[in-house]
């Protein structure tokens, strides 16, 4: 019964979610399942929060490797939740100046807002500027011209990169204007709205339709791998 009950519940709730796009009757237990949802996953968040915290709790308790980056994680964590919670430094509503908890807790001037702007986005754009490193590092890897294959995807990749520069126009500045397919520029318009939209739609209809296949797994009970356990 411990796994039935769930398996009935999942399979039911699926089927209502399908339908309400084809039956109107069922929409509004669609609305119901959607509330349903949002509390779910607020107790989700919960639990995985105190799960992160008790975790690097123990690795600080233990002194283990790397228990200093826990103890950055457990103080960002904490400060973070305590600033949004209580809206430290958040201006009141303009509408209820009177209140002080009011406004939101995302406000410009706020605590969170601090946090967001002057912490969490450089942090984020420092780690997106290191991957340029790791990014040049496989491409060069990757386009070394061993086989055919590699060829193609090495010019292919050479014709893009000229073509989003001045250096692709500055080369074939020379063809005539009826021949827009001869230049640098033309070449990497039909690479990206052609053969990249075409490779985008393949790469998306194969996981719609993978989608489809374990949802329907799911919903006839054949999947149970969201149950846990062996």
């Amino acid at each position: 019964m411990q796994r039935i009950i769930p398996m009935l519940l999942t399979s039911i709730v699926g089927v209502i979610a399908i339908a309400s796009y084809f039956v109107p009757v069922a929409q509004p237990f669609q609305d119901r399942v959607e509330e349903w949802f949002l509390i779910v996953a607020a107790i989700a968040m919960v639990l995985g929060a105190a799960s992160l915290l008790l975790h690097h709790l123990k690795a600080i308790s233990n002194q283990e490797a790397g228990w200093g980056y826990s103890a950055v994680t457990v103080a960002a964590l904490v400060i973070t939740t305590t600033v949004g919670l209580l809206k430290l430094g958040a201006p009141p509503d303009l509408k209820h100046p009177e209140l002080a908890w009011s406004g939101s807790y995302l406000a410009e001037g706020g605590g969170a807002w601090w946090i967001y702007t002057y912490v969490m986005s450089p942090i984020v754009a420092t780690m997106f500027s290191l991957l340029a490193f790791y990014v040049a590092s496989a491409a060069f890897r990757a386009f070394r011209a061993r086989n055919f294959e590699a060829m193609l995807l090495l010019g292919t990749a050479l014709i893009v990169l000229l073509g989003r520069t001045s250096d692709g126009t500055w080369l074939t500045s020379g063809v005539p204007a009826d021949y827009p397919l001869a230049t640098i520029p033309g070449l990497n318009v039909l690479i990206m709205s052609v053969f990249n939209t075409a490779g985008q739609r393949a790469i998306m209809i194969g996981i719609a339709l993978g989608v489809a296949a374990t949802s329907l797994r799911i919903l006839l009970g054949l999947d149970r791998s969201y149950l846990g356990g062996d």
